[in-house]
């Protein structure tokens, strides 16, 4: 039995009941909604963000049908963001498949992805569960204002490592800090714990953030070769945000050069892999990860020892040591 495995079966039969319900909520009177509806169930990864709904809630309390509602809704309004971000970004793929623009083209994948905003709404208001709607809209809200502030500071591909930070936070921590949030808030935590539930998702958001830039360039291992996809969609990580600012200014204007103007030839990429790995970006952005993954499993000493509080930890752990 794999890793993530074991922490699944803290919540199975939650999780089971939760992909039955999260199915019933996405249904419509529209044959095409279906069809792209269920397409999009079955190719589902490994529902990480209502494991943590989930595991948050039965840490705090007894799991009933306002976490299940609370998992329903972060999973539609995440999906809905994923579907219009393969839009903005002109995508024809996601985790290997090909992504609703690819297939149904831009329109309709635009249009689902508004139902699913609109299917996430109706299932908090129509329930009264606005406590978690107002944890998960603040969310959306950040994630959108992360992509912007990117959009905004890339364009010099210089950004400072306090932006990245701000950056991070908004496009990935924000969504696992509402999850944690949303299932401790479902089980009527108290404020003060639905809070260090909230900092604890943060931190392992901020994680997994950096444990996914250190993917593009770490050495080969047990994940093979680094891609350099990052530095050929002139994306600036953490690893190479560190290697700029511990260089020179003509190295740095070298290698901010080779990224803008030569991010497509691969010996220039490969140029540029070499000058973050000797520069010390990757043990650097590693330090950080540690950081910040110690920071949340401190915050998990705030709650009840429990199956599920261990389960959370195990997750962290997960999260920054997966191989993918």
């Amino acid at each position: 039995m794999s890793r993530i495995d074991q922490i699944q079966n803290v919540v199975r039969p939650e999780m089971q009941e939760f992909e039955q319900r999260f199915r019933l909520s996405m249904k419509s009177n529209v044959a095409l909604l279906d069809a792209i509806t269920h397409y999009i169930v079955k190719r589902k990864g490994k529902q990480m963000r209502p494991l943590f709904v989930f595991l948050s809630a039965k840490a705090c309390g007894q799991i009933g049908e306002t976490t299940y509602r609370a998992a329903s809704i972060v999973e539609l309004m995440h999906t809905a963001t994923l579907v219009h971000d393969d839009v903005v970004d002109d995508s024809n793929e996601r985790r290997g498949f090909f992504s609703l623009n690819a297939l149904w083209k831009n329109k309709i994948a635009v249009l689902v992805g508004d139902y699913l905003l609109s299917r996430s709404l109706l299932l908090a208001t129509e329930n009264g569960d606005f406590e978690t709607l107002g944890i998960i809209s603040r969310a959306v809200r950040h994630m959108s204002e992360g992509e912007l502030l990117q959009i905004e500071k890339a364009r010099r591909l210089d950004i400072r490592e306090e932006v990245y930070y701000e950056i991070i936070e908004g496009k990935t921590a924000s969504l696992l800090a509402a999850c944690c949030a949303a299932g401790a808030a479902s089980v009527g935590a108290s404020p003060e714990t639905v809070e260090i539930l909230r900092k604890f998702g943060l931190l392992v958001g901020m994680a997994f953030q950096i444990k996914d830039d250190l993917f593009d360039v770490e050495e080969a291992g047990s994940i093979g070769k680094p891609t350099g996809i990052d530095i050929k969609e002139q994306k600036m990580t953490l690893p190479l945000i560190y290697a700029l600012s511990a260089s020179s200014f003509l190295e740095k204007r070298r290698i901010i050069r080779l990224i803008k103007y030569q991010h497509d030839n691969p010996r220039k990429v490969a140029q540029v892999l070499d000058f973050v790995r000797n520069s010390g970006g990757v043990e650097y952005a590693r330090q950080k990860m540690g950081e910040y993954r110690q920071q949340a499993l401190d915050c998990l000493q705030n709650l009840p020892d429990s199956e599920a509080r261990q389960a959370l930890a195990d997750l962290v752990e997960y999260t920054t040591e997966r191989n993918r």
